[in-house]
């Protein structure tokens, strides 16, 4: 684990290998241990930097609103750390919400974009409504709050199947401390909508979805792409594709990172 001071807060990220540089962003909840089973493939051929964004994991939370251009900012910063002039950034979730932040405020930095189980959408007044009650249900009860959150990532089958894991990721989202969970819940509640970027950047991108996700609506998120030059995979599965869908996630993340 390495560390960097940013607003005399510190931010944990790691790197790991040689080659076209690569930054993985995870959720909300989640925190770069996600990667570790990515890191340890994609490192052979790339270059594999994994952050803890704002208080979430070893990283420390900053003010009672986490924006995703914060965030942005402090992916900037390692990146800067590690004169990187140029990356691919793939984000889950949250960690999408951040990379599009990224990408409109250091374009020139973007080799790549990977929006896995992400949307550029903004929240709707609806999602904005459920963040809110997902704010004052963590206050209140902040251990249930997190495993049912988690349970609900997944397909429904396979919150059946994958005990085991979902258990894993329970156990690294207690990790993640209250005020990181609420300054997050209101940093994606105001986001802008970023759909624009889709249209409008020239750097290869592609859009990862899971037909049962049951966080983002899978007819609307193929919405944002059309008449764009985006790529899309489409897995069977939940929100989770990190983990439904392992290996065929790491073949097409391989295969992304070869052609740019």
């Amino acid at each position: 684990m390495e560390t960097l001071l940013y607003k005399n807060t510190q931010i944990s990220y790691s790197d790991t290998g040689k080659g076209t540089a690569v930054v993985l962003l995870h959720g909300f909840l989640e925190n770069k241990t996600m990667w570790d089973f990515y890191v340890s493939e994609l490192s052979k051929k790339n270059r594999i930097i994994t952050i803890d964004l704002l208080g979430h994991g070893e990283t420390e939370s900053l003010g009672y609103i986490q924006t995703m251009e914060e965030n942005a900012d402090v992916v900037h910063e390692v990146l800067s750390k590690l004169r990187i002039r140029k990356a691919i950034l793939v984000g889950h979730s949250m960690g999408g919400y951040v990379s599009l932040a990224f990408a409109e405020l250091y374009p020139e930095k973007m080799k790549g974009l990977v929006l896995l189980n992400s949307t550029s959408k903004e929240d709707s007044p609806e999602r904005k409504k459920n963040r809110d009650r997902a704010i004052k249900a963590v206050k209140k009860d902040y251990e249930t709050f997190i495993r049912l959150s988690i349970a609900n990532l997944f397909s429904e089958e396979n919150r059946e199947i994958l005990i085991n894991e979902i258990e894993a990721v329970k156990i690294q989202a207690l990790k993640t401390p209250l005020q990181g969970i609420v300054a997050s819940l209101e940093g994606m509640k105001i986001r802008k909508d970023r759909e624009f970027l889709l249209h409008t950047t020239t750097f290869p991108k592609l859009l990862i979805v899971g037909k049962k996700d049951p966080v983002l609506n899978y007819e609307e998120n193929l919405e944002q792409i059309k008449n764009t030059n985006v790529e899309l995979v489409t897995f069977p599965d939940g929100h989770m594709s990190s983990i439904e869908n392992k290996e065929e996630l790491l073949k097409v993340l391989s295969d992304f990172f070869k052609r740019i």
